[in-house]
């Protein structure tokens, strides 16, 4: 049997390069050999796409910034693939894309769009999906669309930060008060995310997200459970169980989630049927009102006065490490590691086939078939 052709992109320019690599190094131990021929597409922290040994090189954390071979992945469908920049060799064709890029220039929906310029499938939401669900603003206004619950929140500018700080902590505190958490609009794994607990702490607060992105998010602090629930699929996607995060810091930042070893993470969750019933299906509205594709997890608060659900935001391509929670819920679900791969890799071949399908051309007076 032939095997598929995996090409494994992982690195990046973004702050979470180095949660990218290990979660590339755990699809790479649970790809099948069998089934599967994998292409390792590396790209530096300096944005430099390299192949072939440089990308395990950059995979192991042994490649010099500067080093390696160059490779560029055209817009061009006709070629399929990576190409050197020296002009030499073919290009290194590969069958499906597996983009483990975390954050920036991987998860926003610019990657999605060189690989749909290429014609090459990929495991993941599309460019709209990708794009709406790492922006934590532009996900808020499709939630509250949908009619799903989530918390007060505001959004402010780094304009308006640096010109007129004090209006924000005025209306942080007409809005909804303190505790309240800022973070970047476009960002991942908690990284420049603050707690702030009264007024004073606001400025340093703002100017540390900002410093990620040109919009901040201010949430109101919410006291109760923190949940998440995995969701995999394309036209008709599936939620696992529940899990519940305890973090071993005030909250889940990004040192709990990475750096050290104090966190919990509870599968299932301390909460009710009831209550898991609900959050699996605001689950799948939010990743359909998203228009999301392939895997998602979505993030919850379980409030402590009343038990109400709020939904807190979405990742559209969360960690792969070996402790990342998408996995684990799935694998405490029915559904392991390497089936969960297979299952990936399945919805993308499904997805970029009924693109394939659509009409690219018209014709006055045209009709599709079937139609009178």
């Amino acid at each position: 049997m032939k095997r598929t052709k995996v090409g494994l992109i992982f690195g990046g320019r973004s702050v979470e390069h180095d949660v990218s690599l290990v979660s590339a190094r755990a699809v790479l131990n649970n790809l099948d050999p069998a089934r599967y021929e994998v292409v390792p597409i590396g790209v530096s922290r300096e944005g430099r796409w390299v192949t072939s040994g440089d990308a395990r090189g950059l995979l192991d954390g042994g490649l010099a910034r500067s080093a390696g071979t160059r490779a560029v992945l055209t817009g061009d469908p006709s070629i399929g693939g990576l190409v050197t920049l020296d002009g030499g060799g073919a290009p290194m064709m590969f069958d499906v894309a597996f983009p483990l890029i975390h954050g920036t220039g991987g998860e926003d929906g610019t990657l999605q769009g060189l690989l749909e310029l290429s014609g090459i499938p990929y495991v993941g939401s599309g460019v709209l999906g990708s794009s709406l669900g790492m922006d934590k603003a532009a996900s808020k206004v499709i939630f509250r669309a949908a009619g799903l619950p989530m918390a007060e929140y505001l959004v402010v500018s780094r304009h308006r930060i640096e010109t007129d700080a004090a209006s924000v902590a005025r209306e942080v505190e007409k809005r909804f008060g303190y505790p309240c958490f800022t973070k970047p609009s476009n960002g991942g794994s908690s990284v420049g995310v603050s707690k702030v607990k009264r007024v004073e702490e606001l400025p340093a607060a703002l100017t540390e997200a900002a410093s990620y992105d040109c919009r901040v998010v201010i949430e109101q602090g919410i006291e109760g459970q923190e949940v998440e629930c995995a969701v995999l699929g394309g036209d008709d996607p599936k939620a696992s169980v529940v899990g519940e995060i305890v973090p071993g810091r005030e909250f889940y930042d990004y040192s709990a989630k990475y750096l050290e070893d104090t966190s919990q993470l509870l599968i299932p969750a301390r909460i009710g049927k009831a209550q898991a019933e609900e959050i699996r299906a605001m689950s799948i509205a939010a990743f359909e009102a998203l228009s999301l594709s392939g895997l998602a997890r979505v993030d919850f608060f379980v409030k402590k006065s009343n038990g109400a659900v709020l939904i807190n935001e979405v990742n559209t391509l969360p960690g792969f490490t070996p402790i990342s929670m998408y996995p684990r819920l799935w694998e405490a679900s029915g559904v392991s590691f390497s089936a969960l791969i297979d299952r990936l890799i399945e919805i993308a071949f499904a997805r970029h086939a009924q693109k394939m399908a659509l009409k690219t051309d018209y014709a006055p007076g045209q009709k599709a078939p079937g139609t009178r």
